[in-house]
């Protein structure tokens, strides 16, 4: 079967990447019981040619199975199916989503207010470079290397240099996650107006609309997330 170019019937117009078409196929298989836990899934090269697409996008697949907690990666011997249906709480690198939000609401929230009080022109500046670059940037992983600039800038344009070391610290994880949602929840274009919101609100000098709009932000996110992971294989 080729995916390379695939669309669902079910689904609305937007097309889908060769990624979300294998990582579809794939899950799906497992919640059929076609495989079952402990089994271990076809090499890449084998599921490569099975679908027509190059080991990269197989790659990519594999590692949104690992992230909804179905299957672990062994070194040098293969995927093993873990579990039959995604987990509740999906990992990303060392951390899991639910690491992420409790960590992302007490940082990020009253970072951006702060922001808006003690921002300096400079901030502002990149601030809007980097939104500016979001609405442009079409590549995935670019657009996630901005994303994840963006949000360390908010928490350096705090004043507080704790906040900043936070998200730095997190920053591989909140890419990780970044870049699964865009894949599987077509979430680009509307963090990219959740973006300018918040940049809107720290360039008014509004603590409260500031707080509100990165709120919503992390909200839209883990909403976004929850679909993914409770969302039928084939859906």
């Amino acid at each position: 079967m080729n995916l390379s170019d695939s669309q669902t019937a079910r689904q609305a117009p937007r097309r889908i990447s060769a990624m979300e078409a294998v990582l579809a196929h794939l899950r799906a298989a497992i919640e059929r019981g076609e495989y079952e836990v402990g089994d271990k899934l076809p090499s890449e090269a084998t599921l490569g040619k099975d679908f027509e697409v190059s080991r990269s996008v197989i790659r990519e697949a594999l590692r949104g199975l690992q992230a909804l907690g179905m299957t672990e990666s062994k070194t040098g011997k293969g995927t093993f199916v873990t579990a039959t249906g995604p987990v509740e709480n999906p990992t990303f690198g060392p951390y899991s989503a639910r690491d992420l939000f409790e960590v992302r609401r007490h940082v990020e929230i009253p970072a951006a207010g702060y922001a808006a009080l003690r921002r300096s022109s400079d901030n502002l500046d990149l601030l809007g470079h980097l939104v500016e670059r979001m609405d442009l940037e079409t590549d995935n992983t670019a657009w996630v290397a901005l994303d994840s600039l963006f949000h360390i800038t908010i928490a350096q344009s705090s004043g507080n240099p704790v906040f900043g070391k936070v998200i730095e610290e997190i920053r591989d994880a909140l890419a990780r996650q970044s870049a699964f949602l865009n894949q599987l929840g077509d979430r680009r274009g509307r963090s990219n107006t959740e973006h300018r919101r918040i940049v809107a609100a720290i360039a008014e000098g509004s603590e409260a609309a500031a707080v509100t709009a990165m709120t919503a932000h992390l909200a839209q996110v883990e909403t976004a997330l929850t679909t993914i992971v409770t969302k039928n294989g084939e859906k």
